[in-house]
C-alpha cells in the first residue's frame, strides 16, 4: 500500500510539473529585435530629450566666437562665478545633463591642467587657484545633474599643434586629467571644427575613444562619427523630416562637409545604431556677448519640435557671462522653455479614451495589446501587432476613440517606438474623424506632429503604420494640446 501511495504522488507531481510547463510554454514572449540595437548608455541619453551646453573662457571676455590663442589668462576673471546657479537654471527647465567646454578652440583651459599654464592658473581669478571644472561638476552633483565635458581637438594656442606625435600625446594626457580627476562623465563632446589656415593635423580619434572608454565605460562619445552620438549636421537645432537612428559608421568621417546631408536623416540600412542630437545656442553666438538677447520662446519651440520631436535630444546652449553667471534674460526664457514643454506634455488626453487596434500579438491576453501604449514606460511595454499581419503591412493601426458625446481639443500628436527593440517605421499617416491631418516617415523614440491647421476638435484618432522594418512596435501614443501653437496668427 505504501509503495502504491508514493507511486501515486510522483505521478501527481509529475503531471503538475508538466501543467506547469504547459503554462509557461503558453505565455506569450517578446518579438524578436531588429538590429541594430541601442546600448544602455544610449537609452538612458535618449530619454533625457533636453541637455545643456556652457560655452564659457576668454572668448566670453573679448566678444569673440574662435578665440586666436594669443589672449591674455588675465582677461579671465568672472568675479562672481557660481556654477550653483547654472545648476539651478538646469534643473528648472528639467535638464538631466550639462556639458561644460573645458577647452575651446583658443586652447585656455579652465582647469589647473598640469600640462600647460595657458590656464585659470594665469588668471587673477581666485588668484590662479580656481577651477571651473571642479566648480562645475560638484554643482552638478548638488542638484542631481549629471556631467559632460568639451575639450576640443583644434588648439590654436599649445606649440605642439600641428606636429602629430606630440600633439596626440598632449591632447590624450588633458583627456586622462579630467577623466580621472573629475568623477563620472557622462557625455565628452569631440569636433572636427578648425580654421582653413589651421596646420595640418592628424587626430588619433581611434585612440582618443579607446582611452575615453578604458577610463569611464559608461560615457557616451560625441562626434560627426560617434561611436555614441553623432551630430546632425547643423547648428539650427534641426533634425531631417526622416531621421534614422541607424547609419553606417564606415561612411563617416570627423570634420567632413560632404557628409551632413546623411547625418541629418541617418540611414535605414545602417548597421550601427547611432542616434542625433542637435545642438544650438539659445542666442545667435555661442559664447555670451552684450549685444545678443536669447531667442524667443516661440523660436525654443520650434527647434524643439523638430529636434526632440525629430527622434533626436536636443543640445541647448545656455552661456555665462562675464561676471560667471547666466544672464537673467536666459535663466527667465529657459524657464519659460522648460515650463512650455510640461504645459503643453504633462497630460495625455487619450488617457481618457477608448484604444483598439488592427491585430494584436498573441490575442486579446498575450501582453501586447494597445492599452501598452497609454502606460508611463516609453521603452518596455508597446502594442505589436500579430504575426499573421506581417504581410498585410498597410492595415496596421491603433485607434483611440473618446468615451463620452464630448469631443477631443488638441494640436499635438505623440507618437514613439519601443527602440529597445529597434528602429521600425519608415512611413505613417495618422487620421482624424476619417480625414487625414498628418503624414511622416521615420518615428523612432518620439515622433511630434504638431498639427499645421491647428487645434482640432475631434472623436477619434487613427495612426496608420505605412511601411515598416518588420512588425512596427509602438510603446506611446499621446494626444495634447500646446496652448502657444497658433499657425493661424502667423
Amino acid at each position: 500500500m505504501a509503495k502504491l501511495c508514493h507511486s501515486l504522488s510522483l505521478i501527481t507531481l509529475f503531471i503538475l510539473f508538466k501543467l506547469a510547463i504547459s503554462k509557461r510554454e503558453l505565455v506569450i514572449t517578446p518579438p524578436l529585435p531588429i538590429l541594430p540595437l541601442p546600448s544602455y548608455s544610449q537609452l538612458k541619453w535618449q530619454q533625457r530629450e533636453l541637455i545643456m551646453f556652457l560655452h564659457f573662457g576668454v572668448n566670453t571676455f573679448t566678444d569673440s566666437e574662435w578665440g586666436t590663442g594669443h589672449e591674455n589668462p588675465a582677461i579671465f576673471n568672472p568675479t562672481t562665478l557660481n556654477a550653483n546657479q547654472w545648476a539651478h537654471t538646469a534643473a528648472q527647465a528639467g535638464i538631466s545633463l550639462m556639458i561644460l567646454t573645458a577647452k575651446h578652440h583658443d586652447g585656455f583651459c579652465l582647469w589647473p591642467s598640469k600640462y600647460t599654464d595657458h590656464s585659470v592658473v594665469k588668471s587673477p581669478w581666485k588668484n590662479g587657484f580656481g577651477d571651473v571644472v571642479q566648480e562645475f561638476v560638484d554643482a552638478t552633483k548638488v542638484r542631481g545633474i549629471d556631467a559632460g565635458l568639451y575639450l576640443s581637438p583644434w588648439d590654436r594656442h599649445d606649440r605642439r599643434y600641428g606636429h602629430n606625435q606630440e600633439y596626440n600625446e598632449y591632447y590624450l594626457a588633458q583627456l586622462q586629467e579630467l577623466l580621472n580627476k573629475y568623477g563620472s562623465v557622462r557625455e565628452i563632446w569631440f569636433d572636427g571644427a578648425k580654421g582653413s589656415n589651421a596646420p595640418n593635423m592628424s587626430y588619433y580619434f581611434s585612440d582618443w575613444f579607446s582611452m575615453v572608454k578604458e577610463l569611464q565605460s559608461t560615457i557616451n562619445i560625441f562626434s560627426d562619427a560617434g561611436p555614441d552620438v553623432r551630430w546632425v549636421g547643423d547648428e539650427k537645432g534641426f533634425a531631417g523630416k526622416t531621421c534614422w537612428s541607424t547609419i553606417n559608421r564606415t561612411s563617416l568621417s570627423i570634420g567632413n562637409g560632404s557628409i551632413v546631408d546623411y547625418l541629418n536623416t541617418g540611414d535605414p540600412k545602417g548597421t550601427d545604431w547611432l542616434p542625433a542630437e542637435c545642438d544650438v545656442s539659445i542666442r545667435t553666438g555661442w559664447f555670451w556677448h552684450k549685444s545678443q538677447q536669447p531667442k524667443k520662446l516661440s523660436e525654443l519651440l520650434e527647434i524643439y519640435y523638430n529636434s526632440v520631436g525629430r527622434n533626436c535630444v536636443l543640445l541647448l546652449n545656455v552661456p555665462p557671462n562675464t561676471t560667471g553667471l547666466i544672464s537673467q534674460s536666459d535663466v527667465q526664457r529657459l524657464k519659460e522653455f522648460g515650463s512650455a514643454i510640461d504645459t503643453i506634455f504633462s497630460t495625455n488626453l487619450a488617457e481618457k479614451c477608448f484604444i483598439k487596434a488592427s491585430s494584436q500579438r498573441g490575442g486579446k491576453s498575450g501582453g501586447f495589446g494597445p492599452e501598452n501604449v497609454l502606460d508611463s514606460d516609453h521603452l518596455w511595454t508597446y502594442w505589436a501587432p500579430s504575426d499573421d499581419d506581417h504581410d498585410n503591412e498597410k492595415n496596421h493601426w491603433v485607434d483611440i476613440r473618446v468615451k463620452g458625446d464630448e469631443r477631443l481639443r488638441f494640436n499635438v500628436i505623440r507618437i514613439q517606438e519601443a527602440i529597445g527593440l529597434g528602429q521600425r517605421i519608415k512611413r505613417h499617416e495618422i487620421y482624424v474623424d476619417g480625414n487625414r491631418v498628418a503624414s511622416g516617415t521615420t518615428v523612432g523614440y518620439k515622433k511630434l506632429h504638431r498639427l499645421k491647421r491647428g487645434d482640432v476638435h475631434a472623436y477619434t484618432v487613427r495612426i496608420r503604420i505605412m511601411e515598416s522594418r518588420g512588425l512596427p512596435l509602438i510603446s506611446s501614443i499621446g494626444l495634447h494640446f500646446d496652448p502657444f501653437w497658433h499657425p493661424n496668427k502667423q
